[in-house]
Parts: structure tokens; sequence; C-alpha cells
């Protein structure tokens, strides 16, 4: 991300007192070094196993807009995705009989 930088006293007495500005958002300053302009919020892994982590929107006042998105597909926003699946859910088995999925497991990390 760019940033601009303004030194309002350039006399040789005055050393360490530039101010760094993020050209994304104005408000994000700082003095003798560069600013934080960004914070991506999925290189912290907050999305469970098998899941994938996006974040579009990295700005300082965006928060929790990251997506996690299961290999089926599923997605949620803010938060690890639940990634189950029932294939029972859609009764399949037919009137009078009962479904079971010994093989229905959560990926979800909650």
């Amino acid at each position: 991300m760019g940033q601009s930088c303004n030194d309002p006293d350039m006399s040789y007495t005055s050393q360490h007192d530039f101010i760094c500005t993020c050209d994304s958002d104005m408000s994000i300053t700082m003095v003798d070094g560069p600013a934080t302009c960004s914070k991506d919020e999925c290189s912290s892994n907050p999305c469970g196993a098998g899941q994938t982590c996006d974040d579009p929107n990295q700005g300082k006042g965006s928060i929790n807009d990251f997506t996690c998105t299961c290999t089926n597909g599923v997605v949620s926003t803010g938060g690890p995705a639940t990634c189950e699946v029932d294939e029972c859910a859609s009764t399949p088995c037919g009137m009078g009989q009962s479904c079971e999925d010994p093989n229905k497991s959560s990926m979800s990390q909650h």
C-alpha cells in the first residue's frame, strides 16, 4: 500500500519528526517510520482445516469481512464455516426408511 511522507520541520536540528500517511486512509499515520496501512485477517489462519480464507478488503476499518470457504462450497463470513456434509439431509431413502450417514464429519473448528 502506498504512503506519503511529510516532514513538518526540515531544519538541521529537527530529526525523526517525519510523518508517514497511508494513501488509502489518511487517518492512519506514523511518526518516524512507515505506517501500517493494511491488515490481512487471513494471516492468523482463522478458518478451520480444509477451508480457504479470503480477505478482499484489508483496510483499517475493514474488520471481520474475510470469508472461509469449505471444499464443498459452503461459505462463511467473519469466522470458520461449517463444512459438514449430511447426505441424509435430502431424505434420499424414501418414505418409511431411516437414513444414517456413517461418514458424516465436521471439518469446522468452533
